[in-house]
């Protein structure tokens, strides 16, 4: 053994192995893990032992139990994230939004709960949204789920002075974006900003997408400006790292040859 090295616990030993029999396809998606008796006779072992070894599994987000049934490989199929959609063009007349267009045209099934309110915001978002003295913040709070599971949330702050009036203080989505709404009241978004952390949840945010104890997030804040630099708009994004796959697209090296 190399210097500086120690070997795994006996339940790290438990779960390596078991992870192996995931990854490679030997156990798969809804198959059932052994037992904890049979974990407890194979690697002579307590049953504490044996269920702590599920216990780093499930906190990984590979298993998941279900009750005296037992502790099955989770059917995990991870969403693909764009973070350059929010600024991509789209057809005058669209049936639902961005999200509900992408996700169906990826083959899943999506929905999302929102809901809409007045708030006073933040400090994350305070910070990056002007407003004037007094004045307040809507917000749409959003849940959005593929299969019925909830993947990932985006919560987008407006000034009161923006937002009012408009379809973003109704509960519904917006078939053809927030940024085109706001776009129609003189409000252009020119160009956004995304900061992204990674991070472990908060317990609201647990609560929110049902996380199991140990799954990190990706917590994104876009801010949108004009082109005078003012901010528009402000949407904080959670997404759970054992549900995503994040891209980002960009532009290629300029051809040396064009430029002459």
């Amino acid at each position: 053994m190399a210097s500086g090295t120690q070997a795994p616990s006996i339940k790290g030993r438990i779960a390596d192995d078991l992870r192996r029999q995931i990854l490679n396809g030997e156990l798969a998606p809804g198959d059932r893990l052994p037992t904890l008796a049979t974990l407890m006779d194979l690697y002579e072992v307590a049953s504490m032992t044996a269920r702590e070894a599920l216990g780093i599994l499930k906190n990984e987000g590979l298993v998941v139990s279900h009750g005296n049934r037992g502790t099955f490989v989770r059917d995990l199929k991870r969403m693909t994230y764009r973070i350059q959609s929010d600024l991509i063009e789209r057809p005058d007349v669209v049936a639902k939004d961005l999200f509900l267009t992408e996700q169906e045209t990826d083959g899943r099934r999506p929905t999302q709960k929102i809901e809409v309110t007045i708030v006073q915001p933040p400090p994350e978002v305070a910070e990056r949204l002007p407003l004037a003295d007094g004045e307040l913040a809507v917000v749409r709070r959003r849940v959005r789920y593929l299969e019925d599971e909830p993947y990932q949330t985006n919560d987008s702050y407006f000034p009161f002075s923006i937002a009012e009036g408009t379809e973003i203080m109704s509960p519904d989505d917006i078939a053809r974006g927030a940024n085109l709404v706001i776009a129609e009241k003189g409000y252009v978004q020119a160009y956004a900003r995304d900061e992204i952390t990674v991070r472990m949840p908060t317990r609201e945010e647990q609560q929110r997408l049902a996380l199991t104890p140990g799954v990190p997030v990706a917590h994104q804040v876009t801010t949108g400006y004009d082109k005078a630099g003012r901010a528009l708009r402000v949407a904080i994004t959670v997404l759970p790292g054992d549900r995503h796959v994040i891209v980002v697209e960009r532009p290629g090296i300029p051809d040396p040859e064009s430029a002459r």
